[in-house]
C-alpha cells in the first residue's frame, strides 16, 4: 500500500464528519495543499461542482480547510487528471455510480497514478466500493471486477442493521466473497500496518450477517 492512509466510508446524511472520524482525519492530513474529488457522474457537471464545494466545507467546519479542491469528471483532460493526482494531498472518491466512476478513471488514466498514490485516499458510498478487491457493484451487475485494489475489502454501504434494506443480491456475492455491511457515519480506515473502524458495521459472508470484528479488519490488510 503506498497511500498515506486509507478511508472507506458508507454515507453522510447529516453532511458532517462525526467527532470520531474527523479525529482520525485531523490527525492524518497535516498537509492540506490539494483536495482532488473523483467523480461518480462525469457528465453532471453542476452536481459534481455543487457536491465538490460541499464536501469540502465538510473538511473546513472541522478546521481542515485545503488551499484548493478540484473535481474530475468529463471536463477534465486525461493529462490534467494525472497531473491533479499526482499533486493531491488527498483524494477523495465520491458516492453514485460505482461503474460509471470507475470507467471514468480508466478513460483518464489515473488507476495506477491512484494505486502509486502516497496521498490520504477516501472513498464514500460507490468511491469506497471502487477502493477494494474485489469490487462488485450490487445495483448493476454482480460481476466482480478488479476495483483500484488498495485493500481486499468489498463494501455495501447504507446498510441499514435492522436488515430493511437486505438485497438478495448482497446474500448471492457473500456466497463468494465476505462483504462489509457499512451503516451511515461508519469508517475502515487503513494506514501501514493498522486498520481500525468506527461505527456500526456488519460482515456478510454465506449469507450469514454477524458484527465486524478486529479479526474480520486484519485479514482484510493480509
Amino acid at each position: 500500500m503506498n497511500a498515506a492512509m486509507l478511508g472507506f466510508f458508507s454515507g453522510f446524511p447529516t453532511h458532517h464528519f462525526t467527532d470520531s472520524i474527523a479525529e482520525v482525519l485531523k490527525e492524518q492530513l497535516t498537509t492540506r495543499d490539494s483536495l482532488v474529488f473523483v467523480s461518480c457522474y462525469p457528465d453532471n457537471h453542476a452536481q459534481n461542482d455543487d457536491d465538490s464545494r460541499g464536501m469540502h466545507q465538510m473538511f473546513a467546519e472541522r478546521d481542515m480547510p485545503f488551499a484548493g479542491y478540484s473535481v474530475i469528471d468529463s471536463r477534465t483532460a486525461a493529462a490534467d487528471a494525472v497531473t491533479l493526482i499526482r499533486g493531491a494531498s488527498c483524494v477523495f472518491l465520491m458516492g453514485g455510480n460505482a461503474t460509471q466512476q470507475y470507467r471514468l478513471m480508466r478513460e483518464k488514466g489515473i488507476i495506477d497514478e491512484l494505486r502509486q498514490s502516497s496521498a490520504v485516499i477516501l472513498g464514500v458510498s460507490a468511491g469506497a466500493m471502487n477502493m477494494g478487491n474485489p469490487t462488485v457493484d450490487i445495483y448493476e451487475s454482480l460481476v466482480p471486477y478488479e476495483g483500484l485494489s488498495l485493500a481486499n475489502i468489498t463494501v455495501k454501504a447504507h446498510y441499514l442493521s435492522d436488515g430493511a434494506d437486505f438485497l438478495p443480491s448482497v446474500k448471492q456475492v457473500s456466497m463468494d466473497i465476505p462483504v462489509c455491511l457499512m451503516t451511515d457515519e461508519s469508517a475502515i480506515f487503513v494506514k501501514n500496518d493498522c486498520i481500525m473502524q468506527t461505527g456500526k458495521i456488519y460482515r456478510m459472508d454465506k449469507g450469514e450477517v454477524a458484527p465486524l470484528t478486529q479479526e474480520h479488519l486484519e485479514q482484510m490488510r493480509k
